[in-house]
C-alpha cells in the first residue's frame, strides 16, 4: 500500500513542476500580452472548477459520511476560519506571491488526506489523486508568472516549484502513517480542508479571474467541474 501512495501522490504533485515548467515555455514563446492574460485568467478559472469538484465529490461528501451533520459543519467552518487568518497573514507579510503561497495551503491538508483515504477507499484516494494533479498543473501555471512577476529568477521559480512537487510525497506518507487508524480524524481533516479551499476560492482565485469585456473566461470554471464529474462517473 505505501508504494502505491507513493506513486500516486507523486503523480499528483509532478503537475506543480510540469505546470510551471509549461509556463516557462508560455512566458518564452506567446508574446501577445492580451493573449497571455486571457490564457491565465482561462486557468485560474478551470482551476476553480477542478477545486469546486473536489469539494463537492469528494472531500465533502466523503467525509460527512462517518460524521455527524454537526460536527461536519463545525469542522468546515473551522477551516474557513483557519484559512482567513493564515491568508490575512500572507498578504500581510508575503503581499508579493500570495497565489503561491495559497497552492501550498491548499496542497498540504489535500496531500494529508490522500493518504489516509486510501486504507479505506482506494477508488476514492485515485479520484482525489487526480483532482489534485489537475488542480495543480493550472496553479503552478499561473503561479510561475506571480514569482516571476515578483522578481525571482526562472530558475529559482522553477526550483521552487520543482521542490513543491515532492511535498505532496512527504504529507501523504504521513497522512497514511498518522491517520490510517483513525477514520473520524480522517473525515474530519477532509472536511476542514473543504472548508479552507472553499473560501480561498472565492476570496483569492475567483476574483482574480475576472477580465473586463470577456465572459468567456468563467467557462472556464465549467470544464474544470467537468473533469470531477468525468472522475466521478469513471470511477
Amino acid at each position: 500500500m505505501p508504494y502505491e501512495i507513493i506513486i500516486f501522490a507523486f503523480l499528483a504533485g509532478s503537475t506543480v513542476f510540469i505546470g510551471g515548467l509549461s509556463s516557462y515555455f508560455f512566458e518564452k514563446t506567446v508574446l501577445n500580452r492580451k493573449i497571455k492574460i486571457k490564457i491565465v485568467h482561462f486557468l485560474t478559472a478551470f482551476t476553480t472548477g477542478i477545486m469546486l469538484a473536489a469539494v463537492a465529490f469528494v472531500l465533502v461528501p466523503k467525509g460527512m459520511d462517518n460524521l455527524s451533520i454537526s460536527f461536519s459543519i463545525s469542522i468546515f467552518l473551522l477551516g474557513a476560519i483557519v484559512f482567513y487568518f493564515l491568508d490575512e497573514y500572507i498578504n500581510k507579510n508575503s503581499a508579493s506571491i500570495p497565489q503561491f503561497l495559497s497552492m501550498l495551503l491548499d496542497f498540504i491538508p489535500e496531500s494529508i488526506a490522500l493518504g489516509a483515504v486510501f486504507i479505506y477507499d482506494y477508488n476514492t484516494g485515485i479520484l482525489l489523486a487526480i483532482f489534485i494533479a489537475c488542480q495543480n498543473f493550472p496553479e503552478a501555471f499561473t503561479s510561475y508568472i506571480e514569482l516571476r512577476g515578483s522578481a525571482f529568477s526562472k530558475i529559482k521559480a522553477l526550483i521552487m516549484l520543482f521542490i513543491l512537487s515532492f511535498v505532496g510525497v512527504v504529507f501523504s506518507l504521513i497522512g497514511f502513517y498518522l491517520l490510517r487508524d483513525d477514520l473520524e480524524l480522517t473525515s474530519s481533516l477532509m472536511i476542514f480542508a473543504a472548508g479552507g479551499i472553499l473560501y480561498l476560492i472565492f476570496e483569492d482565485i475567483s476574483p482574480s479571474m475576472k477580465l473586463k469585456n470577456s465572459r468567456f473566461i468563467a467557462f472556464g470554471v465549467n470544464l474544470g467541474f467537468v473533469v470531477g464529474m468525468i472522475g466521478e462517473a469513471l470511477l
